[in-house]
């Protein structure tokens, strides 16, 4: 699962109840067209737009939320506002500046069924046993990639995604994020960083025995060539550089939605040596 985290750092979340299609927003009530102009707005800040719904029924007074959060080292934010028309979410500064700060953790659960079953199949039990421990702080969420690795929860606003969590463990697994730990073993990045910065992170908090987020940070990345990069990462031990070997692999039966054959990267920390 290693490096499979998306690129984008920064996200605006949309509440929009009700069913959603392949396409998400696009496909739901809140209108392709909006959804279109909407995503646009936000692709041009380099903001990445995700449909959030509650798990269970939404009361048909609720009035919809939105949230803008930040994932990047040092500015790590979630910031909530309403809205009642989508329309007013074109005027929406993507900046951080609007809406009220929230510094308690968040959880978004892909349960986006028609995107891929699976999806749905993992992601609800998840959502619906994460909101039994933490009321309100858990929210379904459209496709996050990687649907083979349902079910799949985003921690925001550390932007730390993970894969396969199981309904009976999220107690543990809430209360890992909550003290600020890694949980190497379901991580698959953290988004906004390259796949390879985001495999060398991972493989250094397992292999140093460093659990707490924050000891780890990635201070470079080199292009691949030749199917290798080098991450330079900064932490207790001083600086460390991860080679990371990234392969081509075949396969099939990539997702429940796509059981055609396929192929994906695979980014594969090697080593891990401290900078004299």
């Amino acid at each position: 699962m290693l490096g499979t985290a998306f690129p984008a750092a920064r996200l605006l979340l949309v509440e929009q109840p009700g069913p959603w299609g392949e396409r998400g927003l696009k496909d739901s009530h809140f209108g392709t067209e909006l959804a279109a102009d909407l995503e646009a707005y936000a692709a041009r800040a380099g903001v990445r737009v995700q449909a959030i719904r509650r798990p269970g029924r939404t009361p048909r007074d609720a009035v919809r939320r939105w949230a803008f959060v930040d994932t990047r080292d040092g500015v790590e934010s979630l910031h909530w506002g309403e809205f009642r028309d989508g329309a007013e979410l074109l005027e929406l500064p993507l900046d951080g500046s609007a809406g009220t700060r929230d510094d308690a953790p968040l959880y978004l659960v892909c349960a986006h069924s028609k995107h891929d079953t699976c999806c749905a199949l993992r992601g609800r039990p998840v959502a619906a046993a994460i909101a039994a421990h933490r009321p309100g702080r858990v929210w379904e969420c459209s496709h996050l990639g990687g649907d083979r690795f349902a079910a799949n929860v985003l921690v925001l606003p550390s932007g730390l995604l993970y894969g396969r969590v199981l309904p009976f463990a999220t107690e543990e697994f809430v209360a890992a994020a909550e003290a600020g730990e890694v949980i190497g073993a379901l991580l698959r990045g953290r988004v906004g960083l390259p796949p390879a910065a985001q495999a060398a992170l991972a493989f250094a908090h397992e292999h140093l025995a460093v659990r707490r987020r924050r000891d780890l940070c990635v201070e470079s990345a080199s292009p691949v060539v030749g199917g290798i990069s080098v991450v330079r990462l900064g932490g207790p031990h001083g600086a460390l550089d991860v080679t990371v070997q990234v392969d081509r692999v075949a396969a099939t039966g990539l997702t429940c939605h796509n059981p055609r054959p396929n192929g994906y990267l695979a980014y594969r920390p090697v080593t891990i040596v401290p900078v004299d």
